[in-house]
């Protein structure tokens, strides 16, 4: 037991709350708009290929940054720098993820088999953005940002608008709380000549953009209740998604960056569960 909590560790897979219901709403939403009935097996798969693309993208990212982690001192506690679980074996977790997440693709459809190895690339590649680029946000919300299109591609096998507005949606709001987030490392990452958008800019121009990229998601969100008919119970979710993400900029400002690790996960996972939650009820009162 002590090794499977080790791997979950690793991969924080409590963070899978983050993505996982936007594509769950998708995936509703292709039954609904297609009306294909519900298939268990099928959701099955999906949740298969979520958690292995998660695990791989979790697992080498810790691998490739196990010596920046261990030289920080707020993650040189992490699973691969204190010893716990060794690279080597790290590694062999991601190549046993991506060969899941390649055969669950193949499992589903044949789109969704051809797209895996694209998929893959952003995944695994995000990790090495943050040491040429401060847009290593933004390829961090769209390794999120694209479960929602691939949940609507295994029921559909093909893409469509909403799926891709409702990434655009995951994507900014992704990068908008992962520079928050990323204001606790604004020291070390300057001095370690890491690129993020705290470390190019000042905390309250970090704040800015981030307010920025969030609005951006508001718009997406607006726009697609506002597209695809959706009713109050939606408009319910998309006020509480807005509050919350109000109050997240309230409770991190550039002067209260402490608080940020006691509560950063459950106030953004309750922002992704309750407006996910509440639309996908909008689809199926309909």
């Amino acid at each position: 037991m002590n090794k499977v909590s080790n791997y979950a560790s690793l991969v924080k897979f409590s963070h899978t709350i983050f993505a996982m219901p936007f594509a769950l709403l998708a995936f509703v939403y292709a039954l609904v708009s297609t009306a294909t009935p519900f298939d268990w097996l099928l959701l099955v798969k999906v949740l298969v290929c979520m958690v292995s693309a998660r695990n791989a993208a979790m697992g080498f990212n810790r691998w490739l940054d196990r010596d920046i982690d261990a030289t920080n001192p707020r993650t040189a506690g992490r699973d691969i720098p204190a010893g716990r679980i060794s690279p080597r074996a790290a590694m062999i977790f991601v190549v046993v993820n991506c060969v899941i997440f390649v055969l669950g693709a193949w499992w589903i459809n044949t789109l969704a088999l051809a797209l895996s190895p694209v998929a893959l690339v952003v995944l695994l590649g995000y990790s090495c953005t943050k040491r040429f680029t401060s847009l290593s946000h933004l390829v961090l919300g769209l390794a999120l940002g694209i479960a929602p299109v691939g949940a609507y591609i295994a029921v559909t096998g093909s893409f469509a608008a909403m799926p891709c507005l409702l990434a655009l949606a995951v994507m900014t709001w992704t990068a908008g709380f992962d520079i928050l987030y990323s204001m606790q490392d604004v020291a070390f990452d300057r001095s370690h000549a890491l690129h993020s958008v705290p470390a190019r800019f000042t905390l309250v121009q970090s704040t800015l953009i981030s307010l920025a990229l969030h609005a951006v998601a508001l718009v997406a969100v607006i726009g697609i209740g506002a597209g695809y008919g959706f009713g109050w119970w939606y408009w319910i979710g998309t006020a509480l998604f807005t509050v919350i993400l109000v109050v997240q900029h309230i409770l991190y400002r550039p002067s209260h960056i402490d608080r940020i690790g006691a509560t950063f996960g459950l106030v953004n996972g309750l922002a992704s569960v309750t407006y996910a939650l509440l639309a996908i009820i909008d689809l199926l009162v309909r």
